[in-house]
């Protein structure tokens, strides 16, 4: 389980490429299943702002499946790291990566006869966006679980606001600013890769690969000499 010691370099490099997978599902979600969040909450709690309001080309019904999988997800989580409590971490860490990336590669299995154009068969769009949604959420509390400052992983708003107000022109000393940095490009990497992969080939592909990134990233942090988990 986590503790009060720095992490490892292995393990800052794992979350940078979880970070990757969020730009990435995020691309699939709101390119794919109709201007839904599946990683980033607040996104969705703004949309169904607008549902609520009437407004034209948003719906209640898909914000509200986002995020209750997502709370969902993120409750199990809970459960789960209480119950690694006091076990390696390399063995949390593994469980959590199983999770994800089946979730994904389910996720990708539904997509496989889904329509983005006319968002068709819909027990396959909302299936898609609770599995995604499952998956971020067990994603987001982990990682919160992991207590690394500045690699939550899905949001970037305290990010960016710390490589602001802790520059050098603003007085500050500039701390973790790689880390910052690396997260806001590692999500803006994964953005535009979803969106590439979503245009040209639909939802399976880039699913798949997230799934597979999230395995291969957590054994291969696992299997690092270095990674003191």
């Amino acid at each position: 389980m986590p503790n009060d010691t720095p992490p490892a370099a292995p393990l800052l490099w794992l979350l940078l490429l979880l970070s990757v997978t969020t730009g990435m599902v995020d691309a699939i979600s709101v390119l794919g299943l109709g201007k839904v969040f599946t990683a980033n909450m607040t996104g969705n709690i703004v949309f169904l702002g607008f549902a609520a309001a009437g407004t034209a080309g948003f719906h209640v019904a898909p914000y509200l499946a986002a995020i209750v999988a997502f709370l969902t997800g993120a409750l199990v989580a809970g459960r789960v790291g209480k119950h690694h409590a006091g076990v390696s971490l390399r063995r949390w860490l593994l469980v959590a990566a199983l999770v994800e990336a089946a979730l994904l590669w389910v996720a990708a299995a539904v997509a496989w006869d889904f329509d983005i154009a006319s968002q068709t068969p819909g027990v396959s769009l909302y299936a898609i966006i609770a599995l995604t949604g499952l998956a971020m959420g067990f994603r987001n509390a982990t990682i919160r679980q992991l207590k690394v400052p500045d690699l939550t992983t899905t949001v970037l708003t305290l990010t960016l606001t710390g490589l602001a107000a802790d520059s050098g022109p603003a007085g500050g000393s500039n701390p973790n600013w790689a880390r910052r940095l690396g997260s806001v490009l590692a999500i803006f990497a994964g953005a535009a890769a979803g969106a590439f992969l979503v245009g040209h080939g639909g939802l399976v592909a880039p699913l798949i690969l997230a799934g597979a990134l999230v395995l291969a990233g957590t054994l291969a942090c696992m299997a690092h000499p270095a990674a003191k988990v």
